[in-house]
């Protein structure tokens, strides 16, 4: 069969302004109430440039779903012990609703340290033990925001999860993992079995494309070729990676961990890069935002 003319793209530009539309309305109507509105505080430590723009992004996203949004600036240099002074003091703040310490921090600083500092319940990035052990459990929690991202990506376009072969390729606690959790849960979208896929995993290439979903997520570009997948697959597209491009304006292309332009006629729906999985990222993000201030109100 030919999916050349049915090939679908899983436009997460759309869906993510859908949810912040939904969110927006929502807002809207506990400020009728007079009700509190959702607050996300953001931190920011140094000037890295990818997560100058991430934060941004998110900061954005807020004001556009009517959320109230705090950053914090840090320097570089700045202490762990000052940066755990600064999370106390956001978990004890009545007004804030969500809290996000921007990764990757400087290398005198632990991640591990800083995540378990976050109170779970404002915990929106679902990285805090608490909130990944009750994920593992079925539990109500706040899920990894890419991951979560992905599950309602598929929710909204209706893909069949159930007893669908899925692969994911990365083993990351921020995406990999989670995933292959939420795709194997007793629940829509899962109901997969699921193959963990990593460095040292054997005939990759065959698991592939034996595979009806595939998840990219390794940050390798273009890895992901034609050969590896079957037609009629799902793919999405996790990796997005700055690669030299003199023909640019900016000096470099982005590519995700799929060779796009040879893989998409193979599939039945894929994510293109960018406009896929990072719009879902910040929509899920605003979506566990919300619900910590229900939870908490």
């Amino acid at each position: 069969m030919n999916y050349l003319c049915t090939m679908q793209i899983l436009d997460g530009q759309l869906v993510s302004r859908t949810i912040k539309e939904s969110l927006k309305l929502d807002v809207a109507a506990l400020v009728a109430d007079g009700k509190k509105i959702p607050h996300l505080a953001a931190v920011l430590v140094g000037n890295n440039g990818a997560s100058e723009t991430y934060v941004a992004a998110k900061v954005k996203a807020c004001g556009e779903a009517g959320f109230k949004s705090t950053l914090l600036r840090l320097e570089e240099s700045v202490s762990e012990a000052r940066l755990l002074s600064v999370i106390a003091d956001l978990n004890k703040d009545l007004d804030v609703d969500g809290i996000l310490v921007q990764l990757p921090l400087p290398k005198h600083i632990s991640d591990e340290r800083i995540i378990l500092a976050i109170d779970p319940a404002k915990d929106v990035d679902g990285f805090h033990p608490v909130n990944v052990g009750k994920m593992v459990l079925g539990s109500p929690s706040f899920i990894s925001a890419t991951p979560h991202g992905i599950m309602l990506l598929l929710e909204y376009y209706k893909i069949q999860t159930a007893g669908k072969q899925a692969a994911v390729i990365g083993r990351s606690n921020v995406v990999g993992r989670p995933m292959s959790i939420l795709l194997s849960a007793n629940s829509y979208p899962g109901n997969c079995t699921v193959t963990l896929c990593h460095s040292h995993t054997h005939n990759l290439k065959e698991i592939c494309a034996a595979s009806d979903i595939i998840v990219a997520a390794l940050g390798k570009p273009e890895f992901v070729r034609a050969d590896m997948v079957k037609e009629g697959a799902v793919v999405i597209d996790v990796g997005i990676t700055r690669v030299p491009d003199s023909s640019k304006k900016s000096g470099f292309a982005l590519k995700g961990d799929v060779a796009f332009a040879e893989v998409a006629p193979r599939c039945s729906f894929i994510t293109p890069v960018p406009g896929g999985v990072g719009p879902m990222t910040i929509a899920a993000l605003l979506k566990n935002t919300f619900t910590a201030l229900k939870r908490r109100h």
